[in-house]
């Protein structure tokens, strides 16, 4: 290999470097190797991910210094297993904090997705514990279901000044209502949108006819035609080819192992979402109210089941994490 060549190879740059050229890249795990090696600028967790973290031999420590903090906390039950599950997430993201520069999404209890209260009081509690680990709220996202009380929710702790990433996004109508409540950031679904019209159009889906990428794409255009500062963050991805479809849109949540895939192409990615596109596209503005909005989610069938389905799941993986403390108890 001549020198030239060798030297154009090594100056070439890699999939997730150049998408970090018109896209904020996060990481989507609580594994701390991978946000080292890839160097995102923000991660997502969720129970489910620091549920897997904690199943691994390398971050066992981190649970087991939870327990021995909060033993002395004088609580007992269910109580006492969910200050340490709080505790636990919170830990997770401070450490993350120490890897990327910029924020880490917290996610609230699923449970509480029908919620109001709870779930407002559940974001202030983790807010307050990132604060006693010195961690500035602006470095933190409290990630909350994208159900009208969830929404709901959102709104008033965004008057507080604590910022939130409304999660398990399947529709326009959630996003609408999102920018409403003057939401910091969204992450609309992209691999369960996907997954749901495979199973149900029986035929697989690539490039722009992805259902899951034109539905990121509609609620970007939509975010920048009118001017709507809300950030979007495209997440739940199960190809590579999904992610460069949405390549130029404010932000992308990625798992380690498409991070991988993507570091090991060179190949040329082209920015698919722009601004001047959205402003040029002709749409119209979706009014809603409480009994709009829910008419709209239940007349999508896809958006409608994903987001029970999510929050079912994920309320599933905060049981697993808190019957894995109590075994630890």
């Amino acid at each position: 290999m001549s020198t030239a060549v060798a030297e154009e190879k090594k100056t070439k740059l890699n999939q997730v470097e150049q998408l970090k050229k018109f896209t904020k890249v996060v990481a989507d795990t609580a594994d701390f190797e991978s946000m080292k090696e890839f160097k995102p600028e923000d991660a997502t967790t969720n129970p489910s991910l620091v549920y897997a973290a904690t199943q691994k031999q390398q971050y066992g420590h981190l649970l087991d210094e939870v327990l021995k903090d909060r033993k002395n906390s004088g609580l007992s039950g269910q109580q006492q297993i969910e200050d340490i599950c709080d505790h636990l997430l919170v830990q997770f993201g401070t450490d993350i904090l120490e890897i990327v520069p910029g924020r880490v999404s917290t996610e609230t209890d699923a449970r509480l997705s029908y919620d109001v209260e709870g779930s407002i009081n559940k974001a202030r509690r983790l807010v307050k514990l990132y604060k006693d680990c010195k961690i500035p709220r602006e470095r933190v996202l409290i990630k909350i279901a994208s159900t009208w009380e969830g929404l709901k929710a959102a709104e008033q702790l965004q008057k507080e000044g604590i910022f939130c990433n409304l999660t398990l996004m399947f529709s326009l109508p959630q996003a609408v209502r999102a920018a409403e409540a003057k939401v910091q950031l969204i992450s609309p679904f992209v691999g369960r949108i996907y997954d749901w019209y495979k199973a149900h159009e029986k035929r697989d889906y690539i490039g722009p006819e992805d259902p899951g990428v034109q539905s990121v794409t509609e609620i970007y255009t939509y975010y920048k035609k009118f001017g709507i500062p809300t950030e979007v963050m495209g997440a739940s991805f199960r190809n590579t080819g999904q992610i460069r479809e949405l390549a130029g849109c404010d932000c992308l949540t990625i798992s380690p192992e498409l991070m991988e895939e993507l570091a090991k192409s060179t190949d040329p990615i082209e920015r698919k979402l722009t601004l001047e596109k959205a402003e040029a596209s002709k749409i119209d503005t979706l009014k809603l109210d409480e009994k709009k909005f829910r008419w709209l989610l239940n007349d999508d069938a896809m958006a409608y089941e994903k987001t029970g389905e999510g929050i079912r799941k994920f309320a599933a993986d905060v049981v697993k994490l808190e019957k894995f403390v109590s075994s630890k108890l």
